[in-house]
């Protein structure tokens, strides 16, 4: 059952389980910009593609690294890096995740971070939104730039002010409607 642990750091821990996620690795990868850290894969997360064959792992994770990657308002490199997980996880294989919550004072006070990733965010990974909502609602219609496909499984199980917590769900084939 192999896991990937991006932005790993110096840190090696399982923070995410629930159904379907055992609560401790049984195959990890690692990845991370910073060689210090000694990760299995020296990559940056803005070079696309990833170093990993398409439908490879169960589990990617990556615990308060999104919000340093790409920048507040570039769509194209927000779907081009979920399409991009969606293919390496294999079919129905988890994206566990945990980003500053929107109201945490770290959400924008580190120097680091370049974009916040509010709960609504992960709306537009969503191929069933779309057909749900495009032209209905407000959520604009992203579906000729981005074409994977995640549903969440779990949102914020923890309810920490400081960080939110979610889990998606890899949709393969996607249900894309257009």
């Amino acid at each position: 059952m192999p896991e990937l642990l991006i932005g790993c750091g110096n840190k090696r821990e399982k923070i995410i389980s629930g159904p379907g996620i055992p609560p401790d690795w049984t195959d990890l990868t690692t990845l991370d910009n910073d060689p210090a850290c000694e990760p299995a894969f020296l990559h940056n997360l803005e070079h696309l593609p990833y170093p990993f064959r398409s439908d490879y792992f169960d589990e990617i994770h990556a615990y308060h690294v999104l919000e340093h990657t790409g920048r507040q308002g570039d769509f194209k490199f927000f779907f081009d890096q979920w399409a991009e997980f969606w293919r390496i996880l294999k079919p129905g294989g988890y994206f566990c995740g945990s980003v500053p919550a929107l109201k945490s004072d770290w959400a924008w006070g580190d120097p680091g971070h370049k974009r916040v990733l509010p709960q609504s965010i992960f709306t537009f990974l969503d191929q069933n939104e779309y057909t749900k909502q495009v032209g209905v609602t407000a959520l604009a219609d992203y579906r000729r730039f981005y074409r994977a496909d995640f549903e969440p499984v779990a949102y914020d199980a923890t309810n920490d002010p400081e960080q939110f917590l979610f889990i998606l769900r890899a949709v393969k084939p996607s249900r894309i409607s257009v």
